[in-house]
């Protein structure tokens, strides 16, 4: 569940808008009707951005449909079948420009295959985790994610955080002591899954707005192709390949987690484009929120007392970074615009 970047207008686009909204106004269009197209794109954006975390929040339902078959397979044919959905998209739409246009740079290129790498770790984890029963610590990565974006803008991008910011920070740092000494050892799998999706959001946000969502995610599974092509080779010679050997529905099911993986992504670019990254940031934990109640009262996980407050401190951290982005927000559009 990557987080992307909202694409940076530059301000001389930025003033050629605001002057052409200026003229219309002067030429008698009336201001209700560019507020209202404004609510449209805000409710479109809104309904793409729940849609994109409802559907990252049930996968764990959807993907216990596809046993006996495990996690490397799962991930392998994921990955595939993504592929191949994302290269009939890119036909339909003529998007191979564009494909070709980032193939003729290598140095964006080679960026994608990286985010790739993260994302393959980020997938296989996350598999894992709820083919084991773990469903809660696969949740709980999610809700240490943006804290970890947090993290990483600090250590990586040398971004300065503001107090608040700090206090989450603490906060999720604390609440990790407390899983670890209740579990017996490093949630692992919280932290992989927070850190891959971290650092893949990261280099998300690197690339900005020079590679659209659909042709980053075919390039991405195509440097993973190779590596799904073998991860199948071991299954098939070891435990054996359940695709196809399980009657029409499974392997529906299995071809289905190409559609299932590319879709909420789309939408996701979608809603970066018509909210901004405040709201897109809240509405992120619909995700690890569904999985925590998945995992919860689905599955009859185990909730020890070290867990609820370790999952309570990792929410308080989030209402304080929440308090934090709302606060900032406000002062932001309380800001009077420069002069030009």
């Amino acid at each position: 569940m990557p987080i992307a970047s909202l694409p940076s207008v530059p301000e001389s686009s930025a003033n050629s808008l605001a002057s052409t909204a200026a003229t219309a106004n002067a030429n008698g269009v009336p201001e209700a009707a560019s507020a209202a197209g404004k609510r449209a794109t805000r409710r479109t954006g809104l309904l793409q951005g729940f849609s994109a975390y409802g559907l990252w929040g049930l996968l764990p339902l959807y993907f216990f449909l596809l046993a006996p078959a495990g996690a490397f397979e799962i991930v392998a044919e994921r990955i595939l079948f993504s592929l191949l959905f994302c290269l009939i998209l890119i036909t339909a739409t003529r998007h191979w420009m564009k494909v070709l246009a980032i193939v003729r740079q290598p140095k964006l290129l080679f960026t994608l295959g990286l985010a790739g790498v993260f994302i393959y770790i980020n997938w296989q984890v996350y598999l894992l985790a709820v083919l084991t029963g773990r469903v809660l610590e696969g949740a709980l990565g999610y809700f240490i994610n943006p804290i970890v974006t947090v993290l990483l803008g600090v250590l990586v991008l040398r971004e300065r955080l503001r107090p608040l910011q700090w206090v989450a920070v603490g906060i999720s740092f604390i609440a990790v002591l407390v899983l670890a000494f209740g579990y017996g050892q490093v949630p692992w799998i919280s932290l992989a899954l927070a850190f891959s999706f971290g650092i893949y959001g990261l280099i998300k946000k690197r690339l900005g707005n020079r590679v659209d969502a659909l042709t980053g995610l075919s390039l991405e599974t195509a440097w993973l192709a190779p590596v799904a092509i073998a991860q199948l080779a071991i299954v098939a010679s070891t435990a054996g390949l359940t695709l196809g050997t399980l009657g029409p529905l499974h392997t529906i099911a299995i071809i289905g987690s190409g559609v299932v993986t590319a879709i909420p992504l789309l939408l996701f670019a979608g809603a970066a484009r018509r909210l901004p990254l405040i709201t897109l940031g809240l509405i992120q934990f619909v995700a690890p929120l569904s999985q925590f109640a998945i995992g919860a009262f689905l599955l009859h996980e185990t909730l020890t007392p070290e867990r609820w407050l370790g999952f309570g401190l990792v929410w308080v951290a989030l209402l304080v970074l929440s308090a934090d982005m709302l606060s900032s927000g406000r002062a932001a559009r309380r800001e009077p615009p420069e002069l030009v």
